[in-house]
């Protein structure tokens, strides 16, 4: 009796496999993650069908890994910018990038039918959050206002908001209040960088 040997899996440095990742991403933002398919992945990529398989065991593992790799990059460029001088500033920009939210919008969508990328956008949207918290935080402070007047987390989850929302009203074409909106947050941060 022989026993089947498994599968072998390309590795995570492989040139290939950056370029079926970057094609599955576009295709998430051109046309949303129903699109993404192994023969549509691998025609964007100018590749073969079967190497998307060769690279990804399933579509899910495909999905975690460009999830994960811009999620990586996004807690890099965040940890970053809280280390700047006008960390509130940097990280209401990092907030507001319209490319990374549309992507959150579509991985929240794909979340609702697959339950793996919904526990690893929770477990990224935690450490995102205290590392907003944190840097909220250390602002308010220098700003001399208390935690208990105006919670960081809570904060947090309302520059996350705005920025989501206003990136998904402009793809349904909606602008109405968007101009103000950034107006407002970004003069509120500014002034409590200047307070500090």
């Amino acid at each position: 009796m022989s026993v089947a040997s498994p599968r072998r899996i390309a590795g995570p440095n492989a040139k290939n496999r950056a370029v079926l990742l970057d094609a599955a991403e576009q295709l998430m933002l051109e046309e949303g993650y129903a699109a993404v398919t192994s023969r549509r992945v691998a025609a964007a990529a100018g590749l073969k069908p079967q190497l998307v398989h060769y690279y990804f065991r399933t579509m899910d593992d495909l999905f975690l890994e460009v999830f994960r790799r811009r999620a990586d990059e996004g807690l890099a460029r965040l940890t970053e910018a809280l280390r700047s001088d006008l960390s509130l500033q940097a990280m209401w920009e990092h907030s507001a990038d319209a490319r990374g939210n549309a992507l959150t919008v579509e991985f929240t969508a794909l979340a609702n039918h697959r339950k793996m990328i919904k526990a690893e956008i929770a477990r990224y949207a935690d450490r995102f959050r205290e590392l907003q918290a944190a840097g909220i935080a250390k602002a308010l402070e220098g700003a001399g206002i208390g935690a208990e007047s105006l919670p960081p987390v809570a904060l947090s989850v309302l520059l996350t908001s705005v920025s989501v929302v206003l990136v998904m009203e402009q793809d349904l074409g909606v602008s109405l209040g968007h101009a103000e909106t950034t107006a407002l947050v970004e003069r509120y941060l500014r002034q409590l960088e200047s307070s500090s």
